[in-house]
């Protein structure tokens, strides 16, 4: 496959002006800002130091730092614990490790992460922005499956191109004549502003919780960093969505019993035009995003519009192979750019 560079694709975006181009993060893009905190070494280095019994067992006897395919192993194991009728202590005992392990993650990525927004370097950011700028500016959407603050930091940061994570208030107790002052709004919360929504955090995000019969959003105030209020929302026993670990088929599932993360899932589906991917591999347990890609594409049929092509970013000849290998797998024309070219965070 002929490797590209982000020029190539920059000049193919101005090229066709009546196309839509999309982008998919995924961790390559945080790990691009930093490897130490967003790596799966970083990860597993910060629940190793926790110490916990079950953890170390697992850790020791399943030997990756992919925790992805350690929580598959978890869950394949239990599966045949049940084929078998087994049961009691043995199956609580991997329950247990399985749900440490997600939490644990989950703690992880939340204390790695920097503290705040002002941690990143403002030329850092900008140069973050103009990128982001580059799709959104084509009538595209950013799709991103990662749980960290980095794409929210920059778009809330930056003067960027109109940006809608359809989440909004709403007023409580209006009527005609009341006093502003004397309106009471709801909490930040998803829906008001989702018909016009052009980022989509399809594995969820860090500061996004079930409320039960919404999804709310925490947010920055002047007395709190917003990874303080995400903590306090953590030691209070909530959670944030948060796809962890899986199969594809498990990861589809869990997307879909959440109507935040389906109607995400669903928009990647109905895309058009082109998508551009930076730091999504697109491995063993991706097949649902795959999925999703060849719905846009809408395979085998002639109808319009639809998704015509994907640029798959790659940082290394291992990636290339890997992306000729799975190429025939997506039913949309494949291209392949060097993501190194594309400098995201304007370091020289």
């Amino acid at each position: 496959m002929k490797l590209d560079t982000f020029d190539d694709v920059v000049k193919s975006i101005k090229n066709n002006s009546d196309r839509e181009f999309h982008l998919l993060l995924g961790n390559g893009f945080s790990m691009a800002y930093d490897q130490k905190i967003f790596s799966y070494n970083a990860l597993h280095d910060f629940i190793e130091k926790l110490k916990d019994k079950d953890l170390l067992k697992v850790l020791s006897v399943i030997e990756t730092k992919n925790f992805e395919l350690i929580m598959q192993q978890l869950d394949n194991l239990l599966s045949l614990i049940d084929a078998f009728e087994g049961g009691g202590f043995l199956r609580q005992n991997i329950e247990s490790a399985y749900e440490k392990l997600k939490n644990s993650l989950l703690d992880a990525v939340q204390s790695l992460h920097p503290e705040h927004v002002f941690k990143v370097p403002d030329k850092e950011s900008k140069a973050c922005a103009q990128f982001i700028n580059i799709f959104l500016g084509s009538g595209g959407s950013v799709f991103s499956t990662n749980y960290d603050l980095l794409l929210y930091w920059i778009l809330m940061r930056n003067k960027s191109v109109r940006h809608i994570d359809g989440f909004g208030r709403e007023a409580l107790n209006y009527e005609p004549g009341i006093d502003p002052d004397d309106i009471e709004w709801s909490d930040l919360k998803w829906g008001p502003n989702k018909k016009d929504q052009n980022i989509y955090y399809v594995h969820g995000a860090l500061p996004f919780f079930d409320a039960g019969s919404q999804i709310v959003k925490e947010e920055y105030d002047h007395d709190s960093y917003l990874l303080e209020k995400i903590s306090a929302r953590m030691d209070d026993g909530e959670y944030p969505i948060f796809v962890t670990a899986g199969n594809g088929e498990q990861k589809l599932a869990h997307i879909m019993h959440n109507h935040y993360l389906s109607y995400c899932y669903d928009s990647l589906s109905e895309i058009t035009g082109t998508l551009v991917v930076f730091g999504f591999n697109f491995g063993k347990y991706d097949h649902h995003i795959i999925e999703a890609i060849n719905r846009a594409a809408k395979s085998g049929r002639k109808e319009f519009p639809k998704l015509l092509s994907i640029y798959i970013g790659v940082y290394s000849d291992e990636d290339l192979k890997h992306i000729e290998q799975i190429e025939s797998k997506f039913k949309t024309k494949v291209k392949v750019f060097d993501v190194k070219t594309a400098n995201v965070w304007g370091r020289t």
